[in-house]
């Protein structure tokens, strides 16, 4: 089962549970833990009571009552004091604790808050980072639907080098795409106001282009073997999917797993041949299969797309596929400050 970032308001989320980032006394307080007491009614308080307090790190379960979940499970933060004091291993255990809690009481989906990350001061982006680790690491193992809920417009992974590397190929190819368009649409007004500037302007471009540096001479052509092309091209998207899969040595579930697709969706796959998926979902697929940029090309095609610089999306993809950036989690991180399509998420399904 794939693993998302929403931004929503947990109480919100219509889950088998919501983790609660309590204090020690489980009697409630501040943030999220008072937004969750507040959803679920005061029957949440009195079960609470029943508790004896939660360790940090440790969780407890209770019922949901008036929330759209049906389980709360509370669980208790490390408060950051620099990092040198175990902070790291107690919020990872917060993780693992109410996972392991959610199979035991074999649950199908969890949403969890950003823990330890408001009033406790765990920096942002180290949190959501022991987040990222801990849950995936369990859904290798694991099926589940698991969400990490963000409220607001929160900008969480832009000091990542990653992310500043990707914006700055964006701004040389996107943006560049959007000048162009800019440029027709001046053009075009220009011819309707004065004929001799637009013909000035027609003539300045098409010197640019010609004095362009040319694009480098292709490599030579491998022999072609004409019966395998032949049989590629009548290849569909399934076909071409599975085929890939077999190519590269991995297993159905490895293939899902790392692209973070819901295993139902992989069946629905596997077994229509005509089945089309979504495009941030053929790129899943691609950054698992770990495929060159041609060969994402041609797995676009088979569902019916194409890579273009008009979409961002598409740019942020093209530049991790170039240089061979495979990890998907870190990705979608970025794709999340952009504000983009997650890829292999329950949300890119239909």
């Amino acid at each position: 089962m794939p693993f998302e970032i929403v931004r929503n308001d947990i109480t919100k989320m219509r889950v088998d549970a919501i983790v609660n980032a309590a204090n020690r006394s489980l009697l409630g307080g501040g943030g999220v833990d008072g937004a969750i007491h507040r959803a679920a009614g005061p029957e949440l308080l009195e079960e609470c009571r029943t508790l004896n307090g939660c360790e940090t790190g440790q969780a407890k379960i209770t019922k949901g009552y008036r929330l759209p979940a049906r389980y709360v499970i509370h669980t208790v933060g490390p408060v950051w004091h620099g990092g040198g004091y175990g902070e790291r291993e107690l919020l990872a255990s917060c993780y693992r604790s109410c996972l392991e809690l959610a199979a035991e009481y074999s649950l199908e989906s969890v949403a969890f808050p950003m823990i330890s990350a408001g009033a406790y001061g765990y920096p942002k982006d180290e949190a959501m980072g022991v987040a990222v680790e801990e849950i995936s690491r369990f859904l290798l193992h694991h099926e589940m639907a698991v969400f990490l809920v963000v409220f607001g417009r929160q900008e969480l992974f832009t000091g990542k080098k990653l992310f500043r590397d990707v914006q700055e190929y964006i701004d040389d190819h996107y943006v560049d795409t959007h000048i162009l368009k800019h440029i027709e649409n001046r053009r075009e007004a220009i011819w309707h106001q004065d004929e001799y500037k637009a013909m000035e302007m027609d003539q300045s471009i098409m010197a640019d282009a010609l004095y362009a540096p040319s694009a480098p001479a292709c490599d030579a052509m491998p022999e072609t073997n004409w019966d395998e092309l032949v049989k590629k091209t009548d290849e569909g998207f399934s076909e071409t999917l599975l085929r890939l899969i077999d190519e590269k040595g991995m297993t159905d579930a490895q293939c899902y797993k790392k692209a973070n697709v819901d295993r139902r969706l992989f069946s629905k796959i596997r077994s229509d041949p005509d089945y089309r998926p979504s495009k941030p979902t053929v790129f899943a697929f691609a950054i698992a299969l770990e495929l060159t940029l041609p060969e994402t090309k041609n797995l676009l095609q088979k569902a019916g797309f194409a890579l273009t610089h008009s979409s961002k999306l598409d740019v942020v993809l093209e530049y991790c596929i170039k240089r061979r950036f495979y990890d998907i989690l870190q990705i979608n991180e970025v794709l999340f400050d952009l504000d983009l399509p997650l890829l292999g998420n329950s949300s890119n399904v239909a």
